[in-house]
């Protein structure tokens, strides 16, 4: 592949990104409405996936078995997550939201989209449209 500026610019930008993300990042800017990262991560992919087992949540976040198992049994006792059988196996679970795991899902949204929109305040709506194509076509290409 032949690199340009832009390919080492949109690496730079990522790796600030990723920075700015970390879970310590996150933490320290959400500290004052008491969202735990680690939670709010399976929470994230248990939204995008559907009812998934604990398998799928290592999967999801990139961990071993036994660390997304501990998250899991977290997000269950603090009542955000519920265990459901799964219909395809019954000696399976599969994990869904409750009305407070959904709750929490909307406020970090909201939290979120707060800063994002901060972010992009001075752009144009044409500008946040094509920054949102782009960034999810971006993304796209990134799948495995």
């Amino acid at each position: 592949m032949v690199e340009d500026g832009s390919v080492a610019a949109v690496e730079a930008a990522m790796v600030a990104v990723r920075r700015r993300q970390s879970r310590r990042a996150l933490a320290r800017a959400a500290g004052a409405s008491g969202v735990d990262i680690a939670a709010q991560e399976v929470l994230d992919a248990v939204e995008a996936s559907g009812p998934v087992g604990v398998t799928g949540i290592a999967e999801a976040l990139g961990v071993d078995q036994p660390r997304a198992s501990k998250l899991v049994a977290a997000a269950v006792g603090a009542g955000l997550l519920r265990r459901e059988a799964d219909q395809a196996d019954g000696r399976r679970s599969r994990l869904a939201l409750t009305a407070a795991g959904r709750e929490r899902l909307d406020q970090v949204h909201g939290f979120r989209r707060e800063r994002f929109a901060a972010a992009m305040a001075g752009w144009t709506p044409a500008e946040r449209a094509a920054f949102a194509d782009l960034l999810t076509r971006f993304v796209a290409g990134l799948a495995d």
